[in-house]
């Protein structure tokens, strides 16, 4: 019996709508980043992209749990000596709350082209309006 290696074809692809509001983070992002993969799907192959578009909406009301709004930190450098900053979680919702979602997405993503890949498929909007209407995403309880 041999092996099946699936196909890339872009016409598989759905979109579909996922709400943040009142969901914990970590346990969001993993199941988001199972969906830009295609971890979901039976044929799921590694080394290609079978994955589908995310829209996440309501990402500033997404929720973490513990003292982690105040103790959960996130680095950036600016390239020049001594350019470390740190914001905190509570920061960051603030200034720009899909980041969160972002962030914790890429960090469970492959760290290779079809890591980036698959990221370029991540949509997220911190309030409940989005663009892509015309895409007719599905809303999809993660």
């Amino acid at each position: 019996m041999k092996t099946e290696s699936a196909k890339f074809d872009p016409n598989r692809r759905k979109w579909i709508l996922v709400d943040a509001e009142g969901q914990v983070l970590g346990r969001l992002a993993s199941k988001i980043a199972a969906r830009l993969r295609g971890k979901h799907l039976p044929d799921f192959t590694p080394h290609v992209d079978l994955g589908d578009f995310v829209v996440v909406i309501n990402a500033e009301k997404v929720r973490l749990t513990g003292r982690k709004w105040d103790r959960k930190i996130y680095y950036r450098h600016s390239g020049y000596i001594g350019g470390l900053k740190a914001t905190t979680a509570k920061k960051m919702r603030e200034e720009h709350p899909e980041r969160l979602i972002y962030y914790a997405v890429k960090g469970m993503l492959p760290k290779n082209r079809l890591g980036r890949k698959l990221l370029k498929k991540l949509k997220v909007y911190a309030g409940p309006e989005h663009p892509h209407e015309a895409q007719q995403p599905e809303p999809v309880q993660l």
